[in-house]
């Protein structure tokens, strides 16, 4: 009798499991959806509580306070504080408006439950990151049809009081029913072919509507039903394809909060930071996986990456406003394709923040599964369009007739890009004298030639900075992104040119220097030059004078806030309270009076921002000023000109740029102070142009300097301020990435190149206190 080859006879393993290793162990009968599905939650169970400390003003003990039920049993918050004064120096001399300390408070959606509210850190060696919010388990994966009111149909008529729709709600499977039927009938042979997601457990940042969970965008906002009638069309489109749909990924609340419109609301108490608080009022605020002292994103579909990374489902859909899903990707070291916008709608069926940026980003441990999970979105009649989301409406010439893994099976070998001619974008590895981005910009720097130009065989080309220091090693691009810009901003969008800036002096004042004296807004009058505005820009665009010499790819990504999410949120909770209406039922919370009445928020700048919003009125902003929407417009127009400027004078295939220098920030601590905060600004280039990045996990460096509080002259406020002293961080340290990008319709050389890149280095480490539980 013959042997099974070994993997057949081998235990199926979980953890960093890609989708055809999960199908192969079901097709060798080593596992089970239901099996996966049980194995998740045990996990979540053990990993996936609460991590944070609230900070209070004396750091005394609390006593216990009741959580929500999640993975079968209730939250258990941390009862240490931490005191406000080992963080906030001179706290004895502060003499600003009143801190908002840390404190436990019961939730607007359910107030037998508590959650933590204010000032927070996060807790050291944790062994929890509290990445998802809300688990597809019956009887709690709902406020409205919690516990009995979500009893099986099997198990008899719901009790008493139960509201109505609970009839409806609990005939929707949960994860683990779902994983049972897909048992039931495919067994070991499911038909990849028309379900190539089979047995995939997928969890989705709150802002999704999904028919089977609470989705309220990561708010705490008492709806009368807390499901949507019907699944967002990305989500429906994955059960079609034998997905599981287990979770809800913990998001900040209303992707970012969406920024305050200004008005007559004011906090009363504020926060010294919100840095690392990718925060939910309902669900709290998660962890890094590497240091759960620290951020898990920059950006708000944190428990996206937080959950992927730390085997708590195997993958994700997040969204991205500017950094959503490429923040959480980065600082978790996994993989992401973030599709142009918006190739795969997004706001057609989930809260959003910018309707002009959002757009949906699928997040896996390998750009392959990344890839696989795009082709599946994809619906065999409508494509990628969803009627709801406008911004769908793409040129069919932009998506892929290949569709997109065959693109991402690259193995990496020695030389195989020797054929492809790569952009380093140098502005995103600048560490502009900030102690803090130095061990990330050095290395990689040497990642980059290391691994796509010594052993991959790419040509690299670089861009131009006054801060960076050419590499004789390197080519240097003729037309760079500065040249790139001189030529495009006098035709797209010259305005910018007469920004000013918060003081009323000109952004540009090279420009304002060479020009006669000329209204930059109304009643602000500049210039000493000789020049006419118009004559200007032609010896601009030409190149035969120097451009100003902050005219860069950080300093035009900078907008007005527009007035689009007072739009949003109006649109999407009428539509939510249409959909019930049409099933009989009906919802209440419409719109933003009624969101702001029965809400409860983490922050009380939250609360009076969004008093503001809901006093908003006009799409426009203020007459006579900078349009929000004019600009966001415009700037995406100029960003694609100048990317293909760029690709095109220097004969490249695709750009290569660092996600950021900087690593994940302690929670609740300071923002980096300096130079630094402006160049940052690069990094919204893709988001703003709204083109596809993909992003690889490129290593992992092991000392950090974390800026640290100091009270300001006037003792009215905190400010940061840098620090030179090292720390060491445990192995593997804190992660860093490369993002690739190219135009939309290019995705396959982009895919060529990022899976070869993830082949050749294999950078990607699984956080070492979130392993395998005991057997």
């Amino acid at each position: 009798m013959s042997k099974l080859p070994a993997e057949q006879t081998t235990p199926f393993r979980l953890e960093e499991a890609t989708i055809d290793e999960l199908h192969r162990a079901i097709r060798d009968g080593r596992t089970t959806c239901v099996k996966v599905v049980e194995q998740y939650i045990a996990r979540a169970r053990a990993y996936n509580g609460p991590s944070s400390l609230l900070v209070t003003a004396d750091g005394t003990d609390i006593g216990q306070a009741a959580g929500t039920v999640r993975a079968q049993s209730a939250l258990q918050f941390p009862s240490e504080t931490v005191k406000a004064s080992t963080l906030l120096p001179d706290l004895d001399h502060y003499a600003g408006p009143p801190l908002e300390f840390g404190r436990m408070q019961a939730t607007a959606s359910d107030p037998s439950v508590q959650q933590q509210y204010g000032m927070i850190v996060g807790k050291p060696n944790a062994g929890q990151v509290n990445g998802l919010a809300t688990l597809n388990i019956r009887g709690e994966r709902s406020v409205t049809c919690r516990g009995d009111y979500d009893r099986h149909p099997d198990d008899g008529p719901l009790p008493e009081g139960a509201p109505a729709v609970c009839e409806i709600f609990r005939r929707q499977p949960d994860a683990l029913e779902q994983a049972a039927a897909l048992d039931k009938k495919y067994g070991s042979n499911p038909d990849l072919e028309k379900m190539p997601l089979y047995g995939v457990v997928f969890s989705f940042k709150d802002a999704f509507d999904t028919k089977d969970m609470r989705s309220t965008g990561g708010g705490d906002a008492a709806y009368d039903i807390d499901f949507p009638a019907r699944d967002h069309i990305l989500v429906d489109q994955l059960r079609k394809r034998g997905a599981i749909i287990y979770a809800k990924a913990l998001m900040t609340e209303y992707n970012g909060r969406a920024g305050d419109p200004g008005g007559r609301h004011h906090p009363e108490k504020v926060l010294p930071s919100v840095l690392g608080y990718q925060r939910s009022s309902w669900a709290g605020n998660p962890s890094n996986p590497y240091d759960t002292t620290r951020a898990a994103s920059l950006g708000s579909s944190s428990g996206s990456g937080v959950s992927v990374s730390a085997n708590l489902v195997m993958a994700s859909l997040g969204e991205e406003t500017r950094a959503s899903t490429r923040g959480p990707a980065n600082h978790n070291s996994v993989a992401l394709i973030l599709p142009h916008k918006a190739m795969l709608g997004f706001d057609g069926g989930a809260i959003g923040a910018d309707i002009y940026c959002d757009r949906t980003g699928i997040l896996c441990r390998t750009i392959t599964d990344c890839a696989k999970v795009l082709d599946a979105l994809k619906d065999p009649e409508n494509g990628y369009y969803d009627p709801r989301d406008p911004y769908t409406t793409v040129p069919r010439s932009s998506v892929l007739t290949t569709g997109y893994e065959v693109h991402a099976k690259a193995l990496g070998g020695r030389n195989s890009l020797r054929d492809m001619r790569i952009g380093i974008v140098r502005e995103s590895m600048l560490a502009a004298g900030s102690k803090a981005a130095e061990p990330i910009t050095t290395a990689v720097a040497k990642e980059i030639k290391a691994m796509l130009g010594a052993h991959l065989g790419a040509t690299l080309v670089e861009s131009c900075d006054p801060l960076w220091k050419p590499d004789p090693e390197v080519e240097q691009m003729s037309i760079d992104f500065r040249k790139a810009l001189a030529r495009l901003v006098p035709v797209f969008m010259p305005d910018l040119l007469f920004r000013l800036k918060a003081d009323g002096t000109p952004v540009f004042a090279d420009f304002a220097a060479a020009i006669v004296p000329t209204e930059f807004a109304p009643g602000k009058v500049f210039g000493s030059g000789t020049l006419q505005p118009i004559d200007y820009m032609v010896e601009l665009a030409d190149l035969r004078i120097a451009p100003p010499s902050n005219l860069d790819i950080s300093t035009v990504q900078d907008q007005i806030l527009a007035n689009s999410f007072r739009f949003h949120i109006r649109q999407y909770l009428s539509r939510r309270a249409v959909d019930w209406k049409a099933r009989g039922f009906s919802e209440t919370l419409v719109d933003w009076p009624a969101l702001n009445a029965r809400s409860k928020y983490w922050g009380d700048d939250q609360r009076s921002a969004y008093l503001n919003w809901e006093e908003t009125n006009d799409p426009r902003n203020r007459l006579g000023g900078r349009q929000g929407v004019d600009e966001r417009i415009m700037l995406r127009e100029l960003l694609r000109r100048v990317d293909m400027m760029v690709i095109l004078e220097n004969k490249l295939d695709a750009l290569v740029r660092l996600h950021t220098p900087l690593p994940p920030a302690k929670i609740g601590g300071p923002d980096e102070p300096g130079l630094i905060a402006r160049l940052r600004n690069e990094s919204q280039y893709g988001p703003n142009a709204g083109l596809t990045e993909i992003l690889i996990p490129a290593g992992y460096v092991t000392t950090a300097y974390d800026a640290k509080f100091a009270l300001s002259p006037d003792r009215k406020k905190y400010i940061a301020v840098a620090n030179d002293q090292p720390t060491t961080l445990a192995a593997p340290g804190l992660p860093f990435s490369l993002v690739f990008r190219a135009e939309p319709g290019k995705e396959d050389i982009t895919l060529k190149i990022a899976s070869a890149y993830e082949a050749a280095s294999k950078r990607r480490v699984p956080p070492p206190a979130f392993g395998p539980l005991p057997a």
